[in-house]
């Protein structure tokens, strides 16, 4: 009776969400409510507190969005995406995957995919236009190429920091796990996307593209501009510095106590060191990204802790939700009952491991969310019936991403569709059946054992 009264108030939590309320607000609701009906709501109040103070989120993922923050003030961005894109100005119907492509590459730097998306969009959506693509499909495209999932190979993403501090491992090693899955991923979703594409456009009817024709006259061309290369390279630097100072490369070496005061026994890495690690290499693309263009240093400052800020209330804050809803799930024996319908059918790990956290994404347009709520119920049947959780994670952050790419109540989503001039939901709707394709592939392959 317990668990069936827990699952009613979280369909009631799903339809609030729906509904419009504030995902933070609904699940927060939902966990309080388990919390009390289960007799005790101090360990989801402890989860709270404890999140919020937690500096293997707050640090890495904060100075990874200050510098993302930094790199718009700066025009790192700016000249990144120009270098990007320059190939592109005469490709026809080859801007589609090269905007997704490009989406990807640039989201990797910037983990936002909102800010991922506006960063592409002052050159993409008039290239498009130019290009007579209807304001859909090129919101569809930006949505797609911002979304799919390029943060992933950055080892400050949330969805990544959840799988190591939940495995305790750093998140340079759950990304190696991620490169046989993300190019099935982006190539199957990219190319239905295409093709799906090239038919949207041939059956517009006459008065949409007498649409497309009018803003195409209408739009200007993107701005030509000198690319300075310095600038261009920065966003990158912090990546390639993490994946050189952390293991399995491990080419240069930070000394522990350059970053953790306490003393460390040798051989021992202290649990501190990979997100100080982190936002360290932020920091220091900071500093580059400021060095890199000198007019830009007054400002960078505030910059930066206004990045560091949209992070704590826009991710930060779902991470604290997520852990006191997955608190209140553990605590009122949902997770049990999933870990047992597991065991008793072991052929729905892999279906499952991809649908709920993909259905939660969609529903609250948080891949990260998704992640946080949902990696822990898979975690011991993953150890049980002897599947490295390592994958499952990386699996469970791919779906999750495709989850929200897919959602119309995501940021990036209404982005793309506030950019465009586009409907939200019509936009999401373009990207389902590429993404859903995609997962599908990666679950088949997964039960096969070919991955």
């Amino acid at each position: 009776m317990l668990v069936a009264a827990a699952v009613l108030v979280v369909l009631i939590a799903i339809r609030a969400i729906v509904r419009g309320t504030d995902v933070r607000l609904a699940l927060t609701a939902a966990a309080m409510a388990m919390g009390v009906m289960a007799g005790d709501v101090r360990p989801v109040v402890r989860e709270i507190l404890a999140t919020l103070s937690n500096e293997k989120f707050v640090l890495p993922i904060c100075t990874a969005m200050g510098f993302a923050w930094v790199l718009r003030h700066t025009e790192c961005d700016r000249h990144l995406v120009a270098a990007l894109t320059r190939p592109l100005h005469s490709v026809g119907l080859l801007l589609v995957p090269g905007v997704i492509l490009i989406g990807f590459l640039v989201n990797m730097p910037v983990i936002s995919q909102s800010a991922t998306a506006v960063c592409i969009g002052a050159v993409v959506v008039p290239l498009m236009r130019l290009a007579r693509f209807s304001a859909e499909t090129i919101g569809a495209t930006m949505l797609l190429g911002a979304s799919i999932g390029g943060e992933l190979l950055n080892p400050g993403a949330p969805e990544l920091i959840t799988v190591g501090t939940a495995l305790h491992i750093p998140t340079t090693d759950v990304i190696p796990r991620l490169i046989p899955l993300l190019p099935i991923h982006l190539l199957v979703s990219l190319a239905i996307f295409w093709a799906l594409t090239i038919r949207h456009e041939r059956r517009l009817t006459p008065a949409q593209r007498a649409e497309v024709d009018a803003a195409a006259v209408a739009s200007v061309a993107p701005e030509s501009f000198r690319i300075h290369w310095l600038r261009a390279v920065v966003p990158i630097v912090p990546l390639v510095f993490l994946f050189v100072s952390s293991p399995p490369l491990s080419w240069v070496t930070i000394p522990q106590d350059v970053l953790v005061i306490s003393k460390v026994e040798a051989g021992r890495i202290d649990p501190s060191y990979p997100p100080r690690l982190i936002g360290l290499a932020m920091l220091g693309g900071v500093v580059l990204a400021t060095l890199a263009n000198p007019r830009k240093t007054p400002g960078a400052t505030k910059a930066f802790f206004d990045g560091a800020g949209y992070a704590f209330t826009n991710v930060i804050s779902l991470i604290v939700t997520a852990n006191c809803f997955g608190k209140a799930i553990e605590q009122i024996g949902l997770a049990r009952e999933m870990e047992s319908l597991i065991l008793g059918f072991p052929g729905l790990m892999h279906p499952l491991s991809a649908v709920v956290p993909m259905g939660f994404a969609a529903l609250s347009g948080s891949g990260m969310a998704a992640t946080q709520s949902t990696y822990g119920f898979f975690v011991a049947p993953a150890a049980a019936l002897s599947i490295d959780p390592v994958d499952m994670g990386a699996m469970i952050s791919m779906t999750s991403a495709a989850g929200r790419t897919m959602s119309p109540f995501a940021a990036v989503t209404l982005m793309c569709a506030a950019l465009t001039g586009a409907n939200p939901f019509r936009l999401a709707g373009r990207v389902a059946v590429p993404l859903l394709a995609s997962i599908a592939a990666m679950v088949a392959g997964r039960m096969l054992g070919l991955w």
